[in-house]
Parts: C-alpha cells; sequence; structure tokens
C-alpha cells in the first residue's frame, strides 16, 4: 500500500456496534476543526503544491472535502427519505478544476464545512438503529450501501484527507 497515497489505510468496513457509531459520529463532528487547524498557517505558495507526487493541490484538497462533505449529508437525507435511492456520482477530478475552487479562498471551503457538519451531526443523532440498515445503490460500484457503511466511509474520509495534509507539512516541515 502506498503511504504517501493511503496515510490512514484503506477504509475497512465495520460490524455496528454503539461503540464505533459514537467513535465515528464524533469524527465526523470534529473534522472541519480539525482540516482547519491542518492548513493553519499555510501561505498561498503551500496551498498551490501537491500534497503527494501526482495529487492535488492542498487547496484543491480543501474543495474537494467540502465538496464531497455536502455531497454526503444529502446522501445520507436521501437514504433516510426514499426507498434505496440511486447515488449521483460526480467527476471529482472535474470538480477540482472548476472555478470556484481555482478561484475562491480555501476559508470558503472550511466554513461551508462547519455548516454542513453541523447539519449532519444533528441529523445523525436522531438516527433510530433501523436507520443506519437503509440502503442506496451506487452506480458507479454496481452496489447497495447502507448508511452505516456511508458513515464509515466518510469519518474515515476526513481522517484520510486530514492526514495528507498533515503528512506533507511534516515532510515539507513547513
Amino acid at each position: 500500500m502506498d503511504a504517501l497515497k493511503y496515510p490512514v489505510g484503506i477504509y475497512e468496513p465495520q460490524p455496528f456496534s454503539e461503540a464505533l457509531r459514537h467513535e465515528w459520529m464524533q469524527e465526523i463532528k470534529w473534522l472541519p476543526n480539525q482540516l482547519e487547524s491542518a492548513v493553519e498557517n499555510l501561505d498561498e505558495e503551500v496551498l498551490h503544491k501537491p500534497y503527494r507526487p501526482g495529487g492535488w493541490t492542498i487547496h484543491q484538497l480543501v474543495h474537494h472535502v467540502a465538496d464531497s462533505h455536502a455531497n454526503a449529508l444529502i446522501r445520507f437525507k436521501m437514504g433516510l427519505t426514499e426507498t434505496n435511492p440511486e447515488i449521483k456520482p460526480y467527476n471529482q477530478d472535474a470538480w477540482v478544476q472548476l472555478a470556484d475552487t481555482k478561484n475562491l479562498p480555501i476559508n470558503i471551503s472550511l466554513t461551508l464545512l462547519h455548516g454542513i457538519h453541523l447539519k449532519w451531526t444533528a441529523l445523525l443523532k436522531d438516527m433510530q438503529a433501523t436507520d443506519w440498515l437503509k440502503t442506496m445503490y451506487h452506480p458507479e460500484y454496481k452496489k447497495e450501501m447502507t448508511l452505516w457503511y456511508m458513515l464509515g466511509l466518510y469519518a474515515w474520509h476526513g481522517k484520510h484527507h486530514t492526514a495528507h495534509i498533515l503528512r506533507f507539512r511534516e515532510r515539507e516541515k513547513v
């Protein structure tokens, strides 16, 4: 496994447990603060460097996390209110090339993440045991995914990208 590409490892689905539910919900709750801390005091020159060879820039990465987690909130709402809705995939590489990512400072996406995660945390706190079993269909992967699986995936996703930035800072001593 490439430690630069997967600094916290690859997402491994886990069986439901109350302890893990609590842990993952805390990771969702605190991700905006952790990501904000990871980029603290980075200047524009550093923000526009790739976090690993062949990877996006840190600037793109922060915008990507906001885009991804905005989609996650919507996916959870659809999963809670519809029967096995189909997830709308999107081209992440194309999205990081769009004008909002290119032209806006990362504080816009960090602010957005704070709001998204407040709403998402409120939604997660109200979920019942049976809600975690609700499914969505992902056409790109051709499989159903439970909301439990998705919670773990997005908790991992936030740690994954925060670790990209922290490892970059360690390597570059910035």
